[in-house]
């Protein structure tokens, strides 16, 4: 019997504490250069290595956020199954739940370069490298050659914004436009969040 033909998905994950222009750009332009099937953003319930950072906005909200980003963008889509599956957050363990559920489906991890240097102080890193390709978006060049690892290279116009900064100017009082969607201000507005420094 004739194998199915392979489906192409491309993971970008995180936080989302809140999701941001640079994330939407970055799922675009990943979806566009590469010609993949969707692209979705893989929302953290319990980012471990951030834990103790700071205090992490509800999982629920993060996810609302990240849903509201994509909303009315063809091909891009929400993941939530880190959120459901509960506990600290493994990209090792989501891999080959993907992979369980559709064997078929070939997935690429998006990240930017710093992440793409740090992948190897990941939880089961040689898991994470076996069953994804890293699509490394603006590659540097500590970043271009990782050992162990498939990877290819998007490049997009940076777009100069981050979560940090979205906490920062909610805190201040200043306007988000240009930072993120309407859609993500208004809940970040509704569920008062991001309304001390921390």
């Amino acid at each position: 019997m004739p194998q199915p033909a392979s489906h192409q998905l491309g993971l970008l994950g995180g936080t989302f504490d809140p999701p941001h222009l640079g994330h939407l750009a970055a799922a675009r332009a990943v979806q566009a250069q590469l010609g993949l099937h969707r692209v979705d953003l893989l929302v953290a319930n319990d980012p471990w290595q951030k834990s103790g950072d700071r205090t992490v906005s509800p999982a629920a909200v993060r996810l609302e956020m990240a849903r509201a980003l994509v909303t009315d963008t063809p091909g891009l889509g929400v993941d939530d199954r880190e959120i459901r599956r509960g506990g600290p957050t493994y990209t090792a363990d989501t891999l080959e739940e993907i992979h369980r559920e559709s064997p078929n489906t070939e997935i690429f991890l998006i990240v930017g370069a710093d992440t793409a240097g740090r992948i190897h102080s990941w939880h089961r890193p040689e898991v994470v490298l076996a069953l994804s390709t890293l699509v490394i978006v603006n590659r540097t060049d500590h970043a271009s050659d990782i050992a162990g690892a498939t990877s290819v290279h998007v490049h997009m116009d940076p777009v100069n914004v981050s979560s940090t900064s979205i906490r920062e100017r909610v805190a201040a009082g200043q306007s988000l436009d240009g930072f993120t969607t309407p859609d993500v201000a208004r809940i970040i507005a509704e569920h008062g969040l991001y309304g001390e420094r921390t």
